[in-house]
């Protein structure tokens, strides 16, 4: 049996309006195509649909199985051709995030709450355990857009700018080291310094300072959370180097000092990978918007 899509809105049209006359207007067709559409349905089954003798026309038990199906598959189509409009015209798709920046969260979170209100059709979602393999996951694309710190010359992939920061290194008040204007890489020997749980490479206070000066901290302590981090910086069991917008309201509290990396300080810029086709879209359009303008609000806070 040869059954169509058509088949099964012509049995329910007809079911739903009670004879083939209302049906067909339904459907935009004639009385005649309808009626020989469904004569040629009975012949490919070899039973008939309808009880032709009941005023309205009412389905046989085969005519009813076939009901069942279309009011299951029907459904399920248009749903498929709605989202595939919507796919077409921008309003809908999907969003997957990796993070190499382990900070972002923070600043992130935000940026998606407020997307969620402007664009509640596209499928988002955040892939913290790509982090290690996050630009070869979205040229696989297993996921749409990478936060990082790390540009790189990757065909097809376009590497658009969010936001500056500056890594500072952070201390309790009390620390020897708080008295410096500024620190460098030599001043962390004999120091715990405690990180988040990334490679060296994914973090500012090595890339940029320590690895380049061959220096080594005393000890390293890896903490999942800035919070903990910063309480165990004020509890002077150790020092650590964050971005700026992270320790914001550090500036604020006695228990800690911020201090420049160098004399002149270090600048990173974040990033937002994306696949150079996606770049345009009206929704990666408004997330990296969104994106700049929580940054700018978290550094002028």
């Amino acid at each position: 049996m040869h059954l169509e899509l058509r088949h099964l809105r012509s049995i329910k049209a007809i079911h739903d309006n009670g004879g083939l006359a209302r049906a067909a207007d339904a459907l935009n067709i004639t009385q005649s195509a309808l009626s020989h559409q469904i004569k040629g349905l009975e012949e490919q089954t070899g039973v008939e649909l309808f009880v032709r003798r009941s005023k309205p026309m009412r389905l046989s038990a085969a005519g009813q199985r076939l009901l069942r199906l279309a009011e299951r598959v029907l459904p399920e189509v248009e749903a498929a051709q709605a989202e595939f409009a919507g796919l077409r015209a921008g309003r809908s798709g999907r969003l997957h995030i990796a993070i190499e920046c382990h900070a972002c969260f923070e600043w992130l979170f935000p940026v998606l709450e407020g997307f969620r209100k402007l664009w509640p059709d596209v499928d988002v979602d955040i892939r913290p355990g790509l982090a290690f393999d996050a630009l070869p996951a979205l040229a696989k694309e297993d996921v749409d857009l990478v936060v990082s710190s790390d540009p790189e010359e990757l065909p097809g992939v376009t590497f658009t700018p969010l936001f500056d920061y500056s890594p500072v290194f952070v201390a309790a008040s009390a620390h020897p080291l708080a008295a410096r204007p500024f620190v460098e890489a030599e001043d962390f020997r004999g120091e715990t310094l405690i990180t988040y749980p990334v490679e060296r490479s994914r973090l500012d206070v090595f890339s940029q300072l320590l690895s380049r000066a061959r220096v080594e901290p005393e000890a390293i302590r890896q903490v999942e959370l800035t919070a903990v981090i910063l309480l165990l910086v004020a509890s002077n069991r150790g020092v650590s180097v964050l971005p700026d917008w992270v320790v914001r309201e550090v500036k604020y509290s006695s228990d800690y000092v911020t201090r420049p990396l160098t004399a002149n300080g270090i600048t990173r810029s974040l990033y937002a990978a994306t696949r150079a086709e996606d770049a345009e879209k009206p929704y990666m359009a408004d997330l990296i918007r969104l994106a700049r303008s929580e940054a700018e609000r978290m550094q002028a806070a």
